[in-house]
């Protein structure tokens, strides 16, 4: 089955590199994020995780050089309107302090690079009704909350799909796959189908998606599947979207947006609610707010239960300079103890793209302050930030500072 959708995407990039090409360049974009820091114990920047939290607050907390590339191409229309394009994107990734490399490193901690997405597509296609078909590796559906970086529903994988096809006032999607990151073993056939389009409200829409994920060929394997619902309100304070989602899964499907541990059974399950929002109340005050709930149940093992809330504020005093702060609180409840971790960041920013929240390029000075409890050093894998073998010893507390470049540009 590997091999067949290999060759699949390789027939895909063959046909599409042998149409006659338009006159248009490439269409280049990609998004970048630099910087050096330090801590306050005199090493280098020591980044805040709670031990079983899904994610962590991201501002002043970017332990990592990370950027990616990307090269999109549309080939040809067709006599019924529709396009045939491509699009493969690079990924770079180093940690803070090791030299930057542009391959695989055998260096514990050493840096990496990949194809993030290489696919083709078929977009506007009058047989599916303008909807649109893909074939490759791709990211898909990402739903993710800035501030932390967190995806919660993710359909990104290698594989196929129809996407967007419009029947009546809805829109269907369904994607088969069979890998969705570079680490997953074995290999699992994925189904993911989802329906856009239920009007609730003046600019508030219900999306809902189920994911079957099939029993693989390994030993102690099971299958699983997960549901996922969630209402978006565009324009709520001036910013993009309000956002509500409730999550269940079961067995492998327990991985709520990817997939999960394949020896898991139904009775092992997981569920969630996320809460977040942006708002831009006037053209200089806007931010993100976030709240996630989870619980896990495993009946073979510690229940586990995450609670993540946050909130980072931004004001432009001028047309190019604005303060950002950010306050993430983690906390994990599973029966080692209760672990916390808060963490605050202040940024002074210097932000050439613009006032508003989403403004990019911003050039960011940040000192960043966390605290965190007995339990959570206690859980902490040896030499890492909250352990106490780690950047600030025995303490349950430290600080990092340091200068960061972000941009994205298309």
């Amino acid at each position: 089955m590997r091999n067949s959708l290999r060759k699949a995407i390789l027939v895909s990039l063959g046909v599409c590199l042998s149409l006659p090409f338009p006159a248009e360049a490439l269409n280049f974009s990609g998004y970048y994020r630099l910087g050096v820091g330090g801590n306050t114990n005199g090493s280098t920047q020591s980044c805040f995780k709670l031990p079983g939290a899904r994610s962590k607050y991201r501002l002043g907390n970017e332990c990592e050089l990370w950027s990616e590339l990307t090269w999109d191409h549309d080939f040809v229309q067709l006599a019924d309107g529709s396009t045939l394009s491509g699009l493969v994107m690079g990924g770079f990734y180093n940690p803070i302090g090791h030299m930057p490399k542009f391959k695989d490193s055998n260096e514990h901690g050493g840096g990496s690079s990949r194809v993030q997405q290489m696919f083709v597509e078929w977009k506007n296609a009058g047989v599916l009704n303008g909807g649109n078909f893909w074939v490759g590796r791709r990211y898909y559906k990402r739903n993710d909350i800035h501030m932390t970086d967190y995806y919660y529903w993710n359909q990104s994988a290698t594989g196929f799909g129809f996407d967007e096809v419009p029947i009546g006032d809805l829109r269907y999607s369904y994607v088969f796959s069979r890998k969705d990151n570079k680490n997953q073993e074995p290999y699992i056939n994925r189904h993911d189908f989802n329906v856009n389009g239920f009007k609730t409200n003046p600019g508030g829409e219900v999306q809902v998606g189920l994911s079957y994920l099939e029993k693989p060929d390994s030993e102690d394997a099971h299958s699983g599947w997960a549901v996922s619902m969630q209402h978006k309100q565009a324009g709520f304070l001036g910013g993009k979207f309000n956002t509500f989602a409730l999550q269940y899964g079961e067995g492998p499907g327990t991985g709520l947006g990817y997939t999960g541990d394949p020896t898991l059974n139904r009775n092992n399950k997981t569920w969630r609610v996320v809460e977040y929002f942006d708002w831009q109340t006037t053209e200089r005050f806007g931010g993100q707010f976030q709240f996630i709930y989870e619980k896990n149940i495993n009946p073979d093992g510690a229940e586990l239960r995450w609670m993540s809330t946050g909130i980072r504020p931004v004001y432009a005093f001028t047309e190019q300079f604005k303060l950002s702060g950010e306050v993430g609180h983690d906390q994990v409840m599973t029966s080692g103890g209760t672990r916390k971790l808060t963490k605050f960041t202040v940024a002074p920013t210097w932000s050439p793209g613009g006032m508003g929240f989403w403004a990019r390029p911003e050039v960011r000075v940040f000192y960043t302050y966390a605290t965190w409890n007995k339990a959570a050093q206690r859980a902490a894998d040896p030499d890492t930030t909250l352990s106490d073998t780690g950047a600030f010893g025995s303490e349950r507390h430290g600080g990092n500072f340091g200068l960061q470049v972000a941009y994205w540009w298309k």
